[in-house]
């Protein structure tokens, strides 16, 4: 069930950029067929999911002005993307992360921002959700530009719990070694990224871990805290676990 959260940042999004088009959209001619680019020209019409998608995922150099089909795009888009239909979520860059939406008109980067923060803390309290919390995090994350405000809203929660255990899992693997724990996110500065991972691990997630019975994900992430030299001289590598 969606958040009322989620519910509200949904409506601002229509409200906001229903309407919008790209009017004198041309796409790329080898990658969609005129009555597909047809619809970016069209506003007030959905589009086909699959189609939905692979404009979203396409690199803005296959339109003539991109920003203008992510904003045509937003509201089927961001429903998509609340309520699973979008394919591709965590395999590839979002147009959201492609365009510098936070210099669109106040309200509507509000609106953006409001509606991925809100997207994410849905996500952490469905015990089900659609997609790896793992992959919606980094999709949220590359949109926004940081990282901060999501591990500030992964508060202790069962449910939450839970999702930080399987997330733990998969960037714990490569934490340890000091790597990137995304596949297609590229930060300008990956090294502050992973410290950045790596010091709220070691801060947030131990105690949550032990108390989900995790011992071994939590040894990890309490070591995520040592110079990497510590790290690897720590006994937990030559234990049983």
């Amino acid at each position: 069930m969606t958040t009322p959260a989620l519910a509200g940042a949904l409506a601002d999004v229509e409200t906001l950029f229903n309407g919008f088009a790209s009017p004198a959209e041309t796409g790329c001619e080898r990658c969609f067929a005129p009555a597909e680019t047809a619809y970016l020209r069209t506003p007030y019409t959905r589009l086909p999911a699959d189609l939905l998608s692979r404009f979203v995922y396409k690199v803005p150099d296959h339109f003539a002005d991109h920003a203008a089909v992510v904003r045509r795009l937003l509201p089927q888009c961001a429903r998509a993307m609340a309520d699973g239909t979008l394919d591709r979520v965590g395999w590839g860059a979002h147009g959201l992360s492609r365009v510098d939406w936070r210099a669109w008109p106040t309200a509507q980067a509000a609106a953006v921002e409001a509606f991925v923060l809100a997207w994410w803390q849905d996500v952490l309290t469905t015990p089900d959700p659609p997609y790896l919390v793992e992959d919606v995090f980094e999709t949220c994350a590359s949109i926004l530009g940081a990282m901060a405000p999501l591990l500030d809203r992964w508060q202790a929660h069962p449910v939450a719990d839970a999702h930080l255990m399987g997330t733990a899992r998969s960037w714990l693997y490569h934490l340890v070694d000091d790597g990137w724990p995304f596949t297609w996110w590229d930060l300008e500065d990956e090294a502050a990224g992973v410290a950045e991972l790596q010091s709220w691990l070691a801060r947030s997630a131990p105690g949550r871990l032990w108390a989900r019975g995790e011992a071994d994900l939590a040894v990890r992430a309490e070591l995520l805290g040592l110079p990497p030299e510590e790290r690897w001289n720590h006994p937990y590598w030559s234990g049983a676990h």
